[in-house]
Order: structure tokens, then C-alpha cells, then sequence
């Protein structure tokens, strides 16, 4: 795990009955995370709202990056979906799976999801 991936609280990294929810710095360091797994120094609103499924529907390309940057600055709560779709965009796992650098694989959980 890299120091940036350290910054990450591990209940970010769980699955969805055990995930708790990234704060608006955490989005910041995987949105860059995920930039840098892709080649690019960054990536656009418009493209992390593409990436995430948050782009809109029509001609207007607005909405989607208005999302995107609502998440950002912490006006509104990442979906576990697109959460789980950045962290393995960055390189960080296939969290919905429970495979991420926490677990080092796959969790320990019962036939409901609980550990």
C-alpha cells in the first residue's frame, strides 16, 4: 500500500454492509488515484461522471459533472456504486467483492454479509 492509499480509512475499502461512507478528501485522492492508473495527470468531472455512471441522459453534459463535484466538495454522498467503481479504477480493489489492501483478499463473512 502506497502512503496515499494509507491516507484511506479502511472502512472506505468494505464491502456495502460494512462500508462507510468517504469524506470529500478521500473522493480527492482516488479520483487522483485512478487519474495516474489511467496515464493522466487528472481526469474531468465530465469523465468521472462517465466513468461512474452520473453522466446525464440527453444533450446536456452539465448535470453529470454538477454531481461529480458535489461529491467532491462534500455537498453530497458518493454512491457505494460509484465509490466501489473508482477504487478499482485506482487500482484499489474490487471492493463490492470484499477484495481490497484491508482484507488482503476476500472477507470472512457469513451467508447474510456479516463477519
Amino acid at each position: 500500500m502506497t502512503k496515499e492509499e494509507e491516507q484511506l480509512r479502511p472502512e472506505t475499502l468494505r464491502s456495502f454492509p460494512h462500508w462507510e461512507p468517504p469524506t470529500a478528501e478521500e473522493i480527492r485522492l482516488v479520483v487522483r488515484l485512478a487519474a495516474r492508473a489511467r496515464g493522466k495527470r487528472k481526469l474531468t468531472h465530465v469523465e468521472l461522471a462517465s466513468l461512474c455512471g452520473a453522466s446525464s441522459t440527453g444533450s446536456g453534459s452539465g448535470k453529470g459533472s454538477r454531481t461529480v463535484r458535489r461529491w467532491i466538495g462534500g455537498e453530497s454522498r458518493i454512491p457505494y456504486a460509484a465509490w466501489a467503481i473508482l477504487c478499482a479504477e485506482a487500482g484499489l480493489g474490487f471492493i463490492w467483492r470484499g477484495e481490497s489492501p484491508e482484507t488482503g483478499g476476500l472477507e470472512e463473512t457469513d451467508e447474510n454479509g456479516h463477519k
